[in-house]
């Protein structure tokens, strides 16, 4: 299990530790990924995943999972932080904190998908995917348009 401390902050992958209810609301109203993802979709893409959460006075306020075969890949997804929160480096640390994590593991491939803050995944290693013509893709998610910046 991690935890981790900086400063007022607990970086936790305790999935007892979710504010379900919390991670719900920002997903489903505050994302342009998940707009609209029932509560039970959440519920059960968290029991799916390891989640990650970054708390304060016991309050959630990021979120992150990470969905991986625990060997060789994972698919960092989800990854969100409450608007009083931004610009403290916590969507940044978290991230590290998660590839850190499954590096000492062993796991060697991360993957994420962001539509706008390529700049933050930066600072944490990533880099725009080489080969994609190599990927296929069956999406069938209404969100689709809102990921891809369509109309």
């Amino acid at each position: 299990m991690t935890e981790l401390e900086r400063g007022e902050y607990t970086l936790t992958d305790d999935p007892g530790r979710v504010d379900l209810d919390r991670v719900h609301r920002w997903l489903s109203e505050e994302s342009y990924w998940a707009a609209g993802r029932p509560r039970d979709l959440v519920a059960r893409s968290i029991d799916g995943s390891i989640p990650f959460s970054v708390l304060t006075g016991g309050e959630q306020v990021a979120f992150a999972r990470v969905v991986t075969d625990g060997a060789t890949f994972a698919w960092i997804c989800d990854v969100f932080v409450d608007s009083r929160h931004r610009g403290r480096g916590l969507g940044t640390w978290l991230v590290d904190s998660i590839v850190d994590s499954l590096s000492a593991q062993g796991l060697q491939r991360f993957l994420l998908a962001t539509k706008d803050a390529q700049e933050v995944y930066r600072r944490s290693g990533f880099a725009e995917l080489e080969g994609a013509h190599r990927f296929m893709e069956i999406d069938r998610r209404p969100t689709r348009n809102a990921i891809l910046g369509r109309a």
